[in-house]
């Protein structure tokens, strides 16, 4: 019997369910470098953002841990903000970087550009980003290769059964 066969028959024992599988970015330092886009981009600070949290920005901000979320870069046409990147403090050296795009501004260099940026700004402040996304999501995937980061560690939780199921179950009727 193969480690997932193995894996598959301690999950049904235990009525619990693989949740979630990730993967995570760290910087290479020797490829990042700040790129651009057609659009303004603007450092934001807390103050900035307040308004921010709806879900067409749950990626790069998280109201349930708004208390972590610290920078954010955003694009702009004009006075419409279009694509936002932001970060939480995780833990006191590390920040996590998380990527918005509004669906109409997508494939135009936006999601690179205000990560890269964002990347830059972490740095210069003395820590160190990651960059985390679920493994199906390639897209998310090429912005953190293409926006300086390397793959350092891939995850995989898992939860009751009962949860596994509620949220399946939950994104299947918002499909």
């Amino acid at each position: 019997m193969n480690n997932r066969g193995i894996l598959e028959i301690a999950m049904a024992q235990s009525a619990i369910d693989l949740n979630c599988t990730a993967e995570d970015f760290l910087p290479d330092v020797d490829a990042l470098k700040e790129l651009s886009c057609d659009y303004e981009l603007k450092v934001l600070k807390q103050a900035d953002f307040a308004e921010l949290y709806v879900d067409k920005w749950s990626n790069a901000l998280c109201e349930d841990r708004k208390q972590l979320d610290v920078l954010w870069v955003g694009a702009y046409d004009g006075d419409t903000l279009v694509g936002l990147a932001g970060c939480s403090a995780d833990c006191d050296s590390m920040w996590q970087i998380g990527v918005d795009v509004l669906p109409e501004y997508r494939r135009k260099g936006i999601a690179s550009a205000i990560t890269s940026r964002l990347a830059i700004e972490i740095l210069n402040r003395g820590k160190v980003h990651f960059y985390c996304c679920a493994w199906c999501n390639l897209k998310s995937a090429r912005n953190a290769i293409k926006s300086g980061f390397r793959p350092a560690w891939a995850e995989m939780t898992v939860k009751s059964k009962e949860f596994v199921d509620k949220m399946n179950a939950l994104q299947i009727n918002e499909e």
